[in-house]
């Protein structure tokens, strides 16, 4: 199934009016680059709203992904950053979940801790107690768990994750997942094919906008 892309683009110019960018939304730009993807100078920045207690968030994770992250983000086309948006009233291990991967990436190690999560959702999804759960992926990510646990106890840790869910409401999101993608909402775990859509379409604006510029600047 195909989206309305010409909608999505002319929203991409207007969603910005009432709403806050998810630039510079939070408190530690350095936990937010080792949540990021991609070239800076890449032409799109996609920012990917999510709960890793969401199925969906994890459907797209698992089936959509990795084809972006192929043909999008190691071309050069796209830089993705994942800013965490827990939904709380849903899941009650979002938070605590959050916080392991957001102290993983203090250690160089969002992204596999963060793929650990969502591969073993069902098991730690139900446990009233996931703590010790969270922290054995320490093992697994090849990090210090001493250092891992230090992180998630500090207080910083879970209002800097407050912060971000309030920055993604402030910009529009109220479901996960959801894409920032320069300036337009895309809610949902659309298929592949969907992300391709809205991206080609983005890119191929901006090209002819740079060569524009730069045919008028000879």
């Amino acid at each position: 199934m195909r989206i309305p892309v010409r909608i999505f683009l002319i929203a991409a110019g207007l969603l910005l009016a009432g709403r806050e960018p998810l630039v510079g939304q939070t408190a530690a730009p350095n936990t937010l680059a080792s949540r990021t993807k991609g070239s800076a100078a890449a032409a799109i920045t996609v920012y990917e709203m999510s709960d890793f207690q969401c199925p969906y968030c994890r459907r797209f994770s698992r089936e959509t992904f990795p084809a972006l992250e192929r043909e999008y983000i190691a071309s050069g086309k796209v830089r993705w950053v994942y800013v965490n948006y827990p939904l709380t009233s849903l899941h009650s291990n979002a938070v605590p979940a959050a916080e392991a991967a957001l102290c993983a990436g203090k250690q160089n190690a969002f992204w596999p801790v963060h793929d650990l999560l969502f591969e073993h959702q069902e098991t730690w999804a139900p446990l009233k107690e996931p703590a010790a759960f969270f922290l054995s992926l320490a093992d697994s990510a090849g990090i210090s768990k001493p250092a891992l646990l230090e992180c998630v106890r500090a207080p910083g840790t879970r209002a800097e994750i407050r912060a971000e869910a309030e920055g993604s409401e402030r910009s529009g999101a109220t479901s996960t997942p959801t894409f920032f993608i320069e300036g337009g909402l895309l809610a949902g775990a659309h298929p592949v094919e969907v992300f391709r859509q809205v991206l080609d379409s983005i890119y191929r604006v901006k090209r002819a906008g740079q060569q524009g510029g730069e045919a008028a600047g000879r």
